[in-house]
């Protein structure tokens, strides 16, 4: 019995060391003052919880190409806004309108993600002035500012 409680207090012990990723609310990472709009090509996906992020290569005035992380809901909020998994692909071109994070780096809020195929998915968090999870698509993002 010992033997049992001293391997199940080890099992919890090493699992609160592993690192867990953070959920966060729109508020606490994204700025709704700081409008972008993002024009790039699909570099990665990551389709899990607790958020889902693509990658994006945006190529500036100058040339210069900066990866853009995006982030969107959890796989299951974004099915419920009319999502799938292979909507998405690498390679592909798309137009982001969202919100740069806060912190100042290469971070949106995907809000609205326009396809290659011109199909555009609302892709937005809770607290971002955006139509509910029923998928449509009010329209009601401010006119995207330049990336700064």
């Amino acid at each position: 019995m010992k033997a049992r409680l001293a391997l199940a207090l080890a099992l919890a012990v090493s699992g609160a060391a592993v690192p867990a990723h953070a959920h966060h609310s729109f508020a606490a990472e994204f700025d709704i003052n700081k409008p972008v709009r993002l024009v790039g090509k699909v570099t990665r996906i990551e389709w899990s919880n607790p958020h889902t992020y693509f990658y994006i290569d945006v190529v500036d005035a100058n040339g210069t190409v900066t990866n853009w992380a995006i982030e969107g809901p959890s796989p299951g909020a974004l099915s419920r806004r009319a999502w799938q998994k292979d909507d998405l692909k690498v390679g592909d071109t798309v137009v982001v309108e969202g919100y740069r994070a806060k912190n100042g780096s290469n971070t949106a809020n995907g809000r609205r993600v326009t396809l290659p195929d011109g199909r555009r998915l609302y892709g937005g968090s809770p607290g971002d002035g955006g139509p509910g999870d029923d998928g449509t698509d009010q329209g009601n993002l401010p006119a995207a500012g330049t990336i700064k």
